[in-house]
């Protein structure tokens, strides 16, 4: 009993210690001497394999014209290159060009409004324009972009190159990039046209569909133009209930409505379901979105958190820590998730306000430097909370099975879901069908999973099966695809195949990059153009760079083995001795 009340109490600390101002993240891009010797990295300091990535230059250009010049002096060389972006937000190796030779392009400086046309609610952006700044323009123009992640951090060249979104199945629905109607891509060219080229694209090019949602592997995205409506008012409640009718609701959920998501707690045996959809812009309200876990924290809370949690992973026991992940949902219960009625308090719901104050947050990103006493939760100068992003979008129709599985194996394992309780659960959002490329191929719910990772390199979690079966069971059993910036590396082993105009897509690649300078052996293994992403060696599994085969894959040193799952028995998942009862170390590795 000492040992949970010990845990719940410094885990509480942290959390209402953690509300407060905060230093803005690191720049993903770091160069030893000038612009030369680099590294570029992500917000989260680390990808899934842990590489460190390295480029012999980076240029910022500030113009169209200098970002044709880096592209013309990166092919002219036949250099590799790859794009990055002001926050890095992706997961994946996006942004990594491979070797030590490479180039990176950021987009940092390439930040303005290009053009508003407010009577045909057309506006045009540098595609390093962050959301935010993109939300605020449009709005000063009395527009608004329907739909967006609910992180405004991301920039609108990357947010479109990895299909981010929010969640909808009404008119286009919730993905970004079905509200672009034009784009100017600077792509290689052969010497006699200056090795670089100005492709401009709009409504009715083929091409369009291959570069909306891109990976940034054909070019480097100059501008980009979007379709806007009318600014709009939004109605929010929350409302908390049991999970007896979860799988059936989630069914019609996106069709009830417009903006309408879900949050499951699977130990708590809850869901969370969000009520969003327009209202008459004459609704009273001014209400505001600035949602917790985007807020800023104080450094001494986030390292009070994250020791916490490295404590109840490495001492603590499963009733441990499924008390403490009990308080993370209750505390952003009682703070009504971050949303107030008129931006400084919260008098009760429905929220109502306009869409530029809803639809997104992150407030951590814009608060003035502090010497870093404050910082945004995953800041990686400072020891704090680290975790792993997983996304995966079930199509529509199959989802209510899934569903109804994911609940028979929490059922069977109740203790070993708390670790995603103590993320806030999963959270589930609706994406239509696109006539993109690499887009969604029919309407789907996105699943969206984060759980604890550790410092060390190989080290196992505690029940680590249950989100790995999960991901095998919606990968393998439902035909699941994978979020392209999030997730580890064994879900995009032969990904591309789930892709109907995938051919499409590589043919346009071909066109635009038939050098491949802007290739990387990352994005090729991930086309399925050459190798696999996949990294089977010892420990593969419990990184998830593979799926374990055999006992050496986890890490039976340490009491973790290969052994099947428990509700999808195709599942290859490493689990304890204790869990599964058996003698034989190398039962797999015999068959």
């Amino acid at each position: 009993m000492a040992e949970r009340s010990r845990a719940l109490t410094f885990l509480l600390l942290g959390l209402f210690l953690g509300l407060a101002g905060s230093s803005p993240p690191p720049e993903p891009v770091e160069c030893a001497r000038g612009t030369s010797d680099c590294t570029v990295t992500n917000v989260y300091g680390s990808f899934p394999d842990r590489t460190i990535c390295r480029a012999a230059n980076a240029t910022f250009p500030r113009t169209e014209k200098e970002l044709v010049a880096a592209v013309a002096a990166a092919a002219a060389s036949k250099r590799k290159v790859k794009v990055a972006t002001r926050h890095s937000h992706s997961f994946t190796k996006l942004a990594c060009p491979g070797g030590r030779d490479g180039t990176i392009i950021s987009t940092e400086r390439l930040n303005k409004t290009v053009s508003v046309d407010a009577a045909k609610g057309l506006m045009t952006v540098e595609s390093g324009m962050v959301l935010k700044d993109l939300i605020q323009a449009a709005a000063a123009a009395g527009l608004a972009l329907p739909h967006s992640p609910y992180w405004y951090g991301l920039t609108i060249g990357g947010l479109l190159a990895t299909g981010a979104h929010g969640s909808s199945l009404r008119g286009k629905g919730s993905a970004v990039h079905e509200y672009v109607v034009g784009m100017r891509i600077v792509t290689p060219a052969p010497a006699s046209q200056g090795f670089a080229v100005v492709r401009e694209l709009s409504v009715g090019d083929p091409d369009l569909d291959a570069v909306k949602v891109s990976l940034g592997v054909l070019g480097v995205v100059s501008q980009v133009t979007l379709a806007l409506q009318p600014m709009f008012k939004r109605s929010v409640t929350f409302e908390k209930r049991d999970d007896t009718d979860f799988a059936s609701q989630a069914a019609m959920w996106g069709g009830l409505y417009e903006f309408g998501d879900m949050a499951w707690l699977p130990r708590q045996g809850k869901v969370i379901y969000r009520k969003d959809d327009r209202v008459p812009v004459s609704t009273k309200g001014n209400g505001l979105n600035d949602y917790l876990g985007f807020r800023s924290n104080p450094t001494l809370a986030l390292i009070t958190a994250r020791a916490t949690e490295e404590h109840l992973e490495e001492d603590g026991s499963d009733i441990a820590r499924c008390l403490a992940a009990r308080a993370p949902s209750v505390l952003f219960e009682l703070q009504a998730y971050g949303f107030t009625n008129d931006g400084s308090f919260f008098t009760g719901w429905p929220v109502v306000g306009f869409q530029n104050r809803i639809q997104a947050s992150g407030t951590c990103i814009s608060s003035p430097e502090d010497g870093l006493l404050s910082s945004c939760t995953w800041d990686p100068r400072i020891r704090s909370p680290f975790f792993y992003n997983s996304g995966f979008s079930v199509a529509l129709s199959k989802a209510p099975a899934f569903i109804a599985e994911m609940q028979k194996l929490r059922d069977l394992k109740p203790r070993a879901f708390c670790g995603l309780d103590a993320k806030l659960g999963v959270l589930l959002r609706y994406v239509r069908a696109s006539s993109a490329y690499l887009g969604k191929s029919e309407d789907s719910i996105d699943f969206d999973v984060t759980y604890y990772r550790s410092y060390t390199e190989g080290e196992p979690r505690a029940n680590s099966d249950v989100v790995d079966e999960i991901e095998q069971l919606a990968l393998r059993k439902y035909g699941a695809v994978p979020h392209w910036g999030k997730n580890r590396n064994f879900v995009f082993d032969g990904v591309i195949a789930k892709y109907p105009k995938a051919a499409e897509f590589l043919k346009v690649k071909a066109r635009y990059d038939p050098d491949g300078i802007f290739s990387s052996e990352w994005s090729d293994q991930v086309l399925g153009i050459k190798g696999s992403p996949n990294i089977v060696e010892k420990g593969c599994a419990i990184e998830g760079l593979c799926v374990c085969s055999k006992d050496s894959h986890c890490a039976p040193e340490k009491g973790y083995f290969c052994r099947p799952g428990t509700v999808f028995s195709e599942a290859r998942v490493c689990l304890t001795r204790a869990a599964f009862g058996d003698e034989s170390d190398d039962l797999l590795e015999e068959q």
